[in-house]
């Protein structure tokens, strides 16, 4: 197996090639070439796809331009060569289980199947999204009081003590410290001290990592994030999280967010590019497990057609011929306190329960403001929960969610998107409850969605 020296070596002896080029040259002209050697396509239509020769024809894809182009050094400007042998012994070493948390509250994450008779597990909040330091351990409690939540995560503090937070600056040491303060205090104030935790987020930069690799911040049964940067390129920054995570002995969770409509161009060659992006995450990454998050290049969030079909397809192909933990980030377009919001993370839920992931969220408002809240979490794991109690197929999966996309597709046509109302204007910030309004639009939502068919 490669170590981390050895990655090193390659990103700093490696054949150069400008950014621009291992770009159009490596990624999209081989994408492009690939799209077309298995004739891939996508169906509108057929969001939630139970074609097994389409998912073997996305994985192989992958697997090619992995082992096509390797990895690309933003550092150096430097490829990172890796072999077929390599690639296959990530696959063969990829993690099939992985222990997060402690006592009591410790939970498995492991490689699910399809139809796995095991259900998913859920990690509760809404990681990146920025959210103001007086409202951050109460819009977390939110969360983890859940009772189906396994996991917790989190958003990204933007200022401490008044001071705004800024990228490479020492403040980010500060910052992502006192995000993991809140998040230990909260986990005792539910009784759930023991919870796994995907944390750091506050950590743009890997300062942050750095700090908060000590038992009384991340502990060793938590994980933290390392990215991939679009599309198939690491940086000595992000190598620095996995190898200080390695020596540490913390979880490391992959994150490419691969740019669906960018150099993939469609939906197929960005499943594609998101299938190598794991297989090249396996080794650059040490990755334990993925996070699955295409974006769209417009919308940015994961409920639009083109971004469910790629979660689809990623996962089934996973499941179906290298089985990996998978936990898959739900990023809404809408914001808390609308019911377009409950369709948007319904949808995400029932095709990642047929597809082959856990679930995390929900990063409601694409992320961009503190408009999230722990309702939406447990419609999330509500919905996926039901799904695998029915042992839905994916045939009436599909279905349900074009029912769904129904309801909400016209928020992608609004101007200023729909954001809705930040946290405290959905919570009453001391009894951490929903406010009225909003914990009836919940029950409106899910009383439609029982009238669709499932069995919440």
């Amino acid at each position: 197996m490669l170590n981390y020296l050895d990655i090193l070596d390659r990103a700093n002896e490696g054949p150069y090639i400008s950014e621009e080029s291992w770009d159009l040259d490596k990624i999209a002209m081989t994408t492009k070439r690939l799209v077309k050697k298995y004739k891939l396509e996508w169906n509108k239509e057929d969001l939630v796809t139970d074609d097994a020769s389409l998912s073997k024809a996305i994985f192989d894809a992958g697997y090619e331009l992995a082992i096509t182009v390797g990895a690309y050094s933003r550092t150096t400007e430097r490829i990172i060569e890796i072999s077929q042998d390599e690639i296959d012994n990530g696959i063969r070493n990829m993690p099939q289980s992985v222990i997060m948390g402690e006592g009591k509250d410790a939970r498995t994450l492991y490689a699910r199947h399809l139809d796995d008779e095991r259900a998913p597990l859920f990690f509760g909040g809404s990681p990146g999204t920025p959210i103001p330091e007086r409202i951050f351990l109460a819009n977390v409690l939110s969360y983890m009081q859940e009772p189906l939540i396994d996991l917790a995560t989190c958003g990204t503090l933007v200022e401490v003590d008044g001071r705004e937070v800024r990228t490479g600056n020492p403040i980010e040491i500060v910052s992502t410290r006192r995000e993991l303060q809140y998040m230990r205090q909260g986990l005792k104030r539910v009784g759930r001290a023991g919870m796994g935790m995907l944390a750091a987020q506050s950590s743009v930069s890997e300062l942050g990592d750095l700090a908060a690799a000590h038992p009384d911040y991340l502990r060793k049964c938590d994980s933290h994030l390392v990215p991939v940067l679009n599309e198939l390129k690491m940086d000595h920054r992000n190598i620095s999280r996995a190898v200080n995570s390695l020596e540490y002995g913390m979880v490391n969770a992959s994150l490419p967010c691969v740019i669906v409509g960018g150099l993939g161009g469609g939906p197929a060659g960005s499943a594609v590019i998101n299938v190598a992006s794991y297989l090249i995450a396996n080794i650059t990454c040490l990755a334990d497990y993925h996070i699955l998050h295409p974006i769209h290049v417009r919308h940015i969030a994961t409920s639009t057609r083109e971004v469910l079909w790629v979660i689809n397809a990623t996962a089934q192909a996973f499941a179906r011929y290298a089985p990996s933990i998978i936990v898959a980030d739900i990023y809404p377009k809408s914001g808390s306190g609308t019911k377009e919001l409950l369709y948007e993370t319904a949808a995400n839920a029932i095709v990642n329960a047929v597809s082959g992931g856990h679930l995390e969220g929900c990063g409601a408002a694409d992320g961009n403001q503190p408009n999230c809240s722990g309702l939406e979490a447990r419609l999330m794991a509500e919905v996926a929960l039901a799904t695998h109690r029915m042992k839905m197929s994916r045939k009436d999966a599909n279905a349900l969610v074009l029912q769904l996309l129904s309801k909400y597709e016209h928020v992608f046509a609004l101007e200023n998107g729909n954001p809705g109302k930040p946290f405290d204007d959905v919570y009453d910030l001391q009894k951490i409850e929903p406010r009225d309004f909003w914990q009836k639009m919940y029950e409106e939502v899910k009383t439609e969605l029982k009238e669709m068919g499932l069995k919440l």
